[in-house]
């Protein structure tokens, strides 16, 4: 008899260790303990989502005939751990040892690697690329930029496919999917799910144990079974997905939802198949329900964007949350915990994630993202943010995302150049200028926007590093006209900003 291992991401009943070992020999371990619950202060709405979809994903696999042992966070002889439990789950079976799935984060690999009982990892099928087909499409390119690996990934798919073409002829129709916030939003958002009597014991629970943590616990409205995920996934298809590309990079302030799924954390969990949702999105646009741009652009984030980071955390290593190519060292300030600030776009952003444990990805790499890179926040500290605040956040997609794309701490393995911007592209995507105290017409002064004096101010001292880089030659050019006493003020009132960020005071 074997332990078989089933990750809290890892709900899905084709799993690779569930169909590689015995049901009527073999016992399934399921464990909620406080290592993975603390080891950073997850939101806890996080924490519920998961252990309530762990606990009704355990009743299934004992309804489909496993024996599942499982540990509730309460448990009196709960270890503590992913391994402590294993060791104690395989002396009370005299287990042979332990089958379980690759895990999504090195440090869980490592722990469950210096096991001191027989076990045996295998690769996780729930993606479309293996290790080696991604690193055998790495191996010898100068720059590994998505857009090639998507175009891959579309062929093995399928998806979109008119033979060896692309729908439409073209492969990106990312410029279609641009357009600022509209004034009104016609879909209603995504399902919202009363709390069942499993789901109100997981509340209890994780009130009592992390009613502290940054983040809401009110209103939980999560789905936490796959057929739950399932609906919310047919109610965006016919609601939202329409118009989900015109508007997928809009902010409001009002509207925190616009026309996105929200259905990431269920596909990272296990609850909804990534592969089958791209499937019923190509369908969609076949039975001409959806745009060609909407269905391409959701599929480009799934089977392209995801599949990508996934490659790039697993060929880059353990320290790749480590890097920090662009030494910023600053403190993450109180602003990303609820702190005061002035800035609107900053407040609105962080009070929906500390209230949805969501947001969706401009406002977490053009907000959020953009401030931390402009004012030079240690990227290590802005990670274990993201991957604490969000629902939908596992370090293999966290972290090529934040030290990559957002923080460009890589140095430039995923992104070509940094991802920053002045207040004129917040204005330009959302309202949050509308009514803030700062003027984003402002370029220095009192009033002026934050992000347009950082914007300045970043350039200026990574100057060495980017002002070769071909698709930066022109703000440097805009830099370098502007009259010479602008350029000082610019720089002296961007530093009186960041000395008082780094005092704490409300900015």
């Amino acid at each position: 008899m074997r332990l078989v291992l089933v990750l809290g991401d890892q709900l899905s009943p084709d799993l690779t260790a569930l169909q590689k070992t015995d049901k009527s020999n073999d016992v399934v371990v399921m464990a909620e303990v406080a290592d993975e619950a603390s080891y950073v202060p997850h939101h806890p709405k996080k924490i519920a989502f998961t252990f309530a979809a762990m606990r009704k994903f355990a009743e299934s696999l004992r309804s489909d005939g496993w024996t599942v042992a499982y540990t509730k966070l309460d448990d009196p002889d709960n270890s503590g751990s992913i391994t402590g439990e294993l060791l104690r789950r395989a002396e009370e079976y005299d287990a042979a040892g332990v089958v379980y799935t690759e895990p999504g984060e090195w440090r869980l690999i490592e722990a469950l690697g210096d096991l001191p009982i027989k076990s045996h990892s295998l690769p996780d099928n729930r993606f479309i690329a293996s290790h080696d087909e991604f690193d055998d499409w790495a191996d010898g390119r100068k720059a590994l930029r998505m857009e090639y690996f998507y175009r891959e990934m579309r062929r093995k798919t399928g998806l979109l496919m008119d033979d060896d073409q692309p729908e439409g002829g073209k492969w990106n129709y990312d410029h279609e999917n641009r357009k600022p916030a509209p004034d009104e939003v016609s879909f209603g958002g995504p399902m919202q799910f009363t709390p069942d009597e499993t789901v109100q014991e997981v509340l209890d629970l994780v009130a009592a144990r992390f009613g502290d943590n940054f983040g809401s616990l009110e209103d939980f409205w999560f789905a936490t079974d796959a057929g739950q995920a399932k609906r919310q996934l047919a109610h965006w298809l016919k609601g939202g997905l329409p118009k989900f590309g015109d508007f997928q990079d809009a902010m409001l302030g009002d509207n925190r939802f616009l026309y996105h799924a929200v259905i990431g954390l269920y596909i990272n969990a296990g609850l909804l198949d990534p592969l089958e949702v791209c499937q019923r999105v190509e369908e969609a646009y076949k039975s001409g329900d959806a745009p060609l741009n909407a269905v391409e652009g959701f599929i480009r984030q799934i089977v392209g964007w995801r599949e990508y980071v996934r490659g790039i955390y697993f060929r880059e290593g353990p320290d790749y949350t480590r890097r920090n190519q662009l030494n910023a060292q600053r403190k993450l300030p109180p602003v990303y915990w609820g702190g005061e600030t002035k800035m609107r776009c900053m407040e609105r952003t962080v009070a929906q994630t500390r209230d949805e444990a969501y947001a969706h990805h401009i406002q977490r790499l053009m907000v959020t993202g953009n401030f931390a890179l402009l004012a030079g926040i240690d990227p290590s500290e802005v990670h274990e943010w993201y991957l604490a605040v969000y629902a939908d956040a596992y370090e293999w997609v966290e972290a090529p995302n934040v030290i990559g794309m957002s923080q460009f701490a890589d140095g430039g393995i995923i992104a070509s150049k940094p991802y920053i911007s002045s207040g004129n592209y917040i204005k330009k995507m959302s309202d949050y200028c509308g009514d803030c105290a700062y003027r984003v017409q402002d370029k220095t002064g009192e009033d002026a926007c934050p992000f347009n004096l950082l914007y300045w101010h970043f350039l200026d001292r990574h100057r060495e590093r980017f002002s070769e880089n071909g698709r930066m030659g022109n703000m440097y050019r805009v830099w370098d006209r502007m009259d010479e006493e602008k350029r000082k003020t610019i720089l002296s009132e961007a530093d009186d900003f960041l000395d008082r960020l780094s005092a704490g005071e409300a900015v």
